[in-house]
C-alpha cells in the first residue's frame, strides 16, 4: 500500500513518511490498515521485531486524535496539523522504553502534536498530562492514574499496549492486564491496539480485546536462525557455513571476530551479571584490534563519562571494556551506564555487548548477529538450572538485523556436542513460542488490584468484583472452575482483617474501602506492605516506654573508619530540622535502621539474598540490634521467616551505609551489588518511607519525625547534619559534605555564603557553584572574577572537577521527563 493511500490519517503524515524515504507500507502495516486500524478498530499486531509495529501504533493514534485533515505547508515548509480533538495513550513496560518512545514521537511536535511522558510519582493524578495529545507511560503509572482518578483518562480515544506479551510476566503482567480491563470498562468506545513480537496464541489476545488480528512472520530483512557447532554454522534451512574456531578461541569470540571481519556488530546473551562482565572483558581483546584511531579516541571519551557516573569497580570494569570496543549490560548498572552503552552500540563504536536478557526487553539495540550463549538460567524455585522459554529466546533472536544497515541478521545458539545441536534445533530454532498465560489469579497480584478496584469505584461488592474480573484475560483463559472466586474471597477476608475494606450488612454485602484503604491504594502499595509497616509502627508505639532512641550497641563496626558514627547511633529526634516546627523532641522515635529494616521486609522491596557466610554475620547483628527492630524478631528455629528477616537486615544495612555516606564503591563490594542495585534499593526505600510517613499520619502515630528524617537521609545519601544542604538541587552527598567542611552547614548558610568559599569547596567548578547558589536563592550567584578560597581566607588550589555527577546522589536520579515525578520504584520501572 502506498503511504499516500492510507485512509483516515492527517494529511501531514503521508508527507512526513515520504520525506523520511517511506513510500510504501510494510505488508503487516498494510494489513493493519485493511483491518481498520485507522478507522477505530481494535487490533492485535503480532509481528517480528523491526517489522514496523511502531508505525502501526502511530497510524492508530494519529487517526484517532485528529480529524484526518491537515493544513498545507506554511511559508517555512512546516506542515501544521489541524486541531486535535482527543488523547492517545502509549503504554510501555520499562522506563527506558518510555524515554525511547518519547524521542521517537517528539518529531511529530513539528505538526502541532504535544507529547508527554510519565513514569513515576504513583500518588499523582498527572493533571499536567491533560493537555497532551500523546502520553507515554509505564503500565504501573497508568494504573496509578486510574486509582487517583485522573479525569483525562475518560477522554482517551486510543490506547496502545506495547510488548503486550508481558501479560505473561508474573510481576508486571497482572498490572497491565487489569489496567487494560479498567480502561476499556471506563471508556467502552476506546480503541485498543496491542503490539508484540510473534507469540504462540495471538488469537487468544485478540479474542480478549475484541480485536482484529495481524499475525505475521514478515521481516524487512531476513533473519537466519541456527546453531554453531564445531567449525560451522548450521542454519535452519539446512545450509551450513564455515566459521572456524581457532586454537586459542572460544566459540563466542570466533563468531564476534567473523562478524567484525564483515563489518558487523554482535549481541551476546548470557545468564548472569558475572558472566556478562567476564565475557565483555574477554571479548575486548577480540574487538580492540579492529578499532581505528578515531574510534579509540571517541571510546576513551565515553569511558571517562562512564567512570564519572559512579566510583565503583563495576564502573571501572565497564569503562575498561568500552575502551577496547566491548561492553556489558545488565540490571546492576545504573540507568546512566545503560544509556551510554546503548547509545555507543547504536553508533557502532562498541562492536559487541554481552548482556543479560534485560536488553531483549524492547530497547532498540539491533545488531548483525545475536548469540544466545547461555540457554539455561538458575531458577531458585526449581533449585537449579532451567531452560529459557522459547518466547524469551526468540525475543533475543529478534534483535538480529538492523534495517538499512545490515543485509541480513543471524541469530545463533552454541552447541558443544552433536546431541546438543539436535536438541537446540528442536527446542528453540524450529519451535513456536509458548502461548502467553494470565498470571492474575494469584493472591499477591489480586491483593492490590482488588483493593484498587473497590477504592476507585469499579466495583462495590463481591459480585461486582467477579463481574469486573470477567473482563480480564484470565477469565477468558481459565479452565479452573471456581479458582478466581476462591482467591477473591481470600483476598477480601485479608483486606477486611487489616481494616482496608469493610463489608456492610445490607443484604448485598456492599464493599467499601476505608480511609486507610483509600490511602494505600493511592500510594500504590501492596496492601501487605502497608499492613507490615503499620503493624511495626504500632508495635513501636505500644512498647515505646520500654525503648531507648539510641542503638543498644556501643562502639564502631570493625569495618568502619575512625570517627564513623552509624545512623543507629544518632538520636532520631531531629524532625524540627526538616519538618514541622511543633514536633516534640521528647517523643521516642525509631532509629533509621529500624525503619530501613521495616520497609525492607515488605513485599514491595526486593531483598538482598544471603550469600555463603552471611547468615552467621547477620544473625549476630540481628541479636545485637534487636531492640531497634519494629516488630518481634522470629526465632532462628523458624527457618524461612528468620532467613527472610536476615535478608531484610542485609538490605537495611546497605541503606544505612548509603545514608551514612559510605562510598559507593565500598557498598558495591561489601554487598556484592552493582550501582544500579544501590539506586534501585534507595529509590524504593524512599518511596516506601514516604508511604510509611503518610500511613503513620493517617492513623495518628507520633513517629513521623523519624520517618521523615530517615527518608530524606536515604534519598540524598547523607548523615543527619547534611539533610538541609543536600536538599538544594545540584548539591548531592559529596558536595554537601565539602560545603559542610567549609563551614556552610545549611541552606541559609549557602544563601548568605562567601562565593569564594563556595567555589573553593566545589573545587573551582564555576558553573556548578553558580547553579547551586541560584538554586539556594543567593542574591548574587555570578562567579565572574571570583577566586576560590579556603574557609580561612587563603587562596584555594582547587581547579579540577569534583569527581561527582548528579548520579552520585541517588535521591537526585533522572526523572525520565515526568514533570511531576518523584522517586520511583525500580522494582516496577525496570528489569
Amino acid at each position: 500500500m502506498d503511504v499516500a493511500d492510507i485512509p483516515g490519517v492527517p494529511a501531514w503524515l503521508p508527507e512526513h513518511l515520504q520525506a523520511e524515504g517511506i513510500e510504501e507500507l510494510y505488508p503487516p502495516q498494510a494489513e493493519a490498515v485493511e483491518r481498520g486500524v485507522t478507522d477505530g478498530a481494535n487490533l492485535v499486531a503480532s509481528v517480528p521485531t523491526a517489522s514496523g509495529k511502531t508505525l502501526i501504533a502511530e497510524l492508530a493514534m494519529f487517526s484517532a486524535i485528529t480529524d484526518g485533515e491537515g493544513d498545507e505547508a506554511g511559508d517555512e515548509g512546516v506542515d501544521h496539523a489541524a486541531e486535535t480533538d482527543g488523547t492517545a495513550l502509549y503504554i510501555v513496560p520499562l522506563r527506558a522504553l518510555a524515554s525511547e518512545k518519547r524521542t521517537e514521537f517528539e518529531q511529530f511536535e513539528a505538526y502541532g502534536l504535544e507529547v508527554g511522558v510519565s513514569t513515576g510519582n504513583y500518588e499523582s493524578d498527572g493533571g499536567w498530562l491533560a493537555d497532551k495529545d500523546v502520553v507515554v507511560a509505564t503500565s504501573e503509572k497508568v494504573d496509578s492514574l486510574v486509582r487517583n482518578d485522573a479525569p483525562w483518562i475518560d477522554d482517551l480515544d486510543c490506547v496502545v499496549a506495547d510488548e503486550v506479551h508481558l501479560v505473561d510476566d508474573g510481576e508486571r503482567g497482572p498490572t497491565l492486564e487489569v489496567t487494560l480491563a479498567k480502561l476499556r470498562k471506563r471508556n467502552p468506545d476506546l480503541q485498543t491496539v496491542a503490539l508484540s513480537a510473534t507469540i504462540g496464541n495471538a488469537d487468544a489476545l485478540a479474542e480478549w480485546l475484541d480485536a482484529e488480528l495481524v499475525d505475521s512472520t514478515w521481516r524487512p530483512i531476513d533473519l537466519k536462525k541456527g546453531v554453531h557447532y564445531g567449525q560451522a554454522l548450521h542454519l535452519e534451512d539446512g545450509n551450513q557455513k564455515r566459521l572456524p574456531v581457532r586454537d586459542s578461541e572460544k566459540q563466542t569470540a570466533a563468531i564476534v571476530r567473523d562478524t567484525l571481519e564483515d563489518d558487523g556488530s554482535t549481541l551476546v546473551f548470557v545468564n548472569s551479571r558475572r558472566n556478562a562482565e567476564a565475557a565483555a572483558r574477554r571479548l575486548a581483546s577480540t574487538t580492540e584490534p579492529h578499532l581505528d584511531g578515531e574510534e579509540r579516541e571517541r571510546l576513551a571519551e565515553i569511558a571517562a563519562e562512564i567512570r564519572d557516573v559512579s566510583d565503583t569497580e563495576t564502573s571501572d570494569d565497564l569503562a575498561d571494556a568500552v575502551e577496547g570496543g566491548a561492553a556489558f549490560h545488565h540490571a546492576g548498572l545504573s540507568r546512566e551506564h545503560r544509556s551510554l552503552v546503548e547509545d555507543v552500540f547504536q553508533e557502532r563504536l562498541v562492536k559487541v555487548i554481552s548482556a543479560t536478557p534485560t536488553l531483549a526487553a524492547g530497547v532498540n539495540t539491533p545488531s548483525r548477529r545475536v548469540v544466545v550463549r547461555d540457554w539455561r538460567r538458575y531458577d531458585g524455585t526449581a533449585g537449579g538450572m532451567q531452560p529459557l522459554s522459547v518466547l524469551e529466546v526468540h525475543q533475543m533472536m529478534g534483535r538480529a538485523g538492523r534495517p538499512g544497515l545490515d543485509p541480513y541478521g543471524e541469530a545463533l545458539l552454541l552447541a558443544s556436542s552433536h546431541d546438543e545441536l539436535d536438541e537446540l534445533f528442536e527446542r528453540y530454532v524450529w519451535a513456536d513460542p509458548e502461548p502467553v498465560q494470565s498470571k492474575l489469579a494469584a493472591e499477591p497480584a489480586l491483593r492490590t488490584h482488588i483493593l484498587s478496584t473497590v477504592a476507585s469505584g469499579f466495583a462495590n461488592s463481591r459480585a461486582g468484583l467477579l463481574d469486573f474480573l470477567e473482563a480480564t484475560l484470565y477469565a477468558s483463559q481459565t479452565t479452573e472452575g471456581g479458582r478466581l472466586e476462591t482467591v477473591v474471597d481470600e483476598v477480601i477476608a485479608y483486606l477486611e482483617a487489616n481494616d482496608f475494606l469493610t463489608r456492610e450488612d445490607d443484604g448485598d454485602g456492599t464493599l467499601r474501602a476505608t480511609s486507610i484503604g483509600q490511602t494505600v491504594s493511592r500510594l500504590y502499595l501492596d496492601p501487605m506492605s502497608a499492613a507490615e509497616m503499620l503493624d511495626g509502627l504500632r508495635e513501636f508505639e505500644r512498647t515505646a516506654g520500654e525503648r531507648s532512641t539510641r542503638s543498644p550497641h556501643d562502639g564502631e563496626r570493625d569495618d568502619e573508619p575512625p570517627g564513623f558514627e552509624p545512623a543507629s547511633e544518632l538520636v532520631s529526634d531531629a524532625g524540627d530540622d526538616i519538618g514541622d516546627s511543633d514536633d516534640t523532641d521528647d517523643t521516642p522515635q525509631p532509629t533509621a535502621m529500624g525503619l530501613y529494616h521495616l520497609v525492607s521486609r515488605t513485599p514491595d522491596m526486593y531483598e538482598l539474598y544471603l550469600r555463603s557466610g552471611d547468615e552467621e554475620e547477620y544473625s549476630m547483628e540481628a541479636y545485637e540490634r534487636e531492640a531497634e527492630f519494629l516488630g518481634a524478631m522470629p526465632s532462628e528455629f523458624e527457618e524461612g521467616r528468620f532467613e527472610d528477616w536476615l535478608s531484610a537486615l542485609k538490605t537495611a544495612r546497605l541503606l544505612e551505609d548509603w545514608a551514612d555516606e559510605v562510598e559507593e564503591g565500598t557498598i558495591t563490594e561489601r554487598y556484592g551489588v552493582g550501582p544500579g542495585d544501590i539506586r534501585g534499593k534507595v529509590e524504593t526505600a524512599s518511596w516506601l518511607l514516604n508511604a510509611a510517613e503518610r500511613l503513620a499520619g493517617e492513623v495518628g502515630l507520633d513517629v513521623t519525625p523519624a520517618i521523615r528524617e530517615a527518608r530524606v537521609r536515604v534519598e540524598h545519601g547523607v548523615r543527619a547534619e547534611l539533610v538541609d544542604l543536600a536538599g538544594v538541587r545540584g548539591v548531592g552527598r559529596k558536595r554537601a559534605r565539602r560545603l559542610f567542611a567549609a563551614g556552610i552547614e545549611s541552606r541559609e548558610d549557602l544563601r548568605e555564603a562567601e562565593k569564594g568559599v563556595v567555589l573553593g569547596a566545589l573545587r573551582g567548578r564555576e558553573k556548578t557553584a553558580q547553579n547551586i547558589l541560584e538554586n539556594a536563592g543567593h542574591r548574587d550567584p555570578s562567579m565572574d572574577e571570583v577566586t576560590p578560597v579556603e574557609p580561612d581566607g587563603t587562596p584555594s588550589t582547587a581547579g579540577g572537577g569534583d569527581g561527582e555527577t548528579a548520579a552520585n546522589g541517588a535521591g537526585t536520579a533522572e526523572r525520565d521527563g515526568d514533570e511531576d515525578d518523584a522517586a520511583d520504584q525500580s522494582s516496577l520501572g525496570d528489569f
